[in-house]
């Protein structure tokens, strides 16, 4: 039996992995690019409208979301492409179904998004 006890040098390396799994979704999934740049377009305009501190609590949520699926929907359809790499109809219903999550996430997203800066943008030109 294997003695499960806390080691640093292992939590240690498991961060070291998810910093690989980053790197890994921004280097090869082109959907993951776009979210990453939409994520620095939107700090910064945060940063220059000024965001409130809700404001910015919501706006790290959803952007964490949005990645968050953006990953687990590359974890899928991976695995997916992996336990059958021909084509087959339930593996492409899983992917869609995967991918049908990234867009409720980032639709939810941009919908906040719009609540929060639109009236922002709107006080600059009043």
């Amino acid at each position: 039996m294997q003695e499960n006890h806390f080691s640093f040098r292992k939590r240690v390396k498991s961060f070291l992995y998810a910093f690989q799994g980053i790197k890994s979704l921004i280097t090869h999934e082109h959907n993951a690019r776009i979210h990453a740049f939409a994520t620095v377009l939107v700090c910064l305009a945060g940063y220059f409208l000024n965001l409130s501190a809700h404001e910015w609590i919501c706006v790290v949520i959803l952007i964490g979301s949005v990645l968050a699926a953006e990953a687990f929907n590359t974890a899928i359809e991976k695995i997916a492409d992996f336990i059958s790499p021909e084509r087959h109809p339930v593996i492409k219903e899983v992917k869609d179904v995967a991918a049908a999550g990234v867009l409720f996430t980032a639709i939810a997203a941009a919908i906040a998004g719009l609540i929060i800066f639109v009236p922002k943008i709107i006080l600059l030109f009043q």
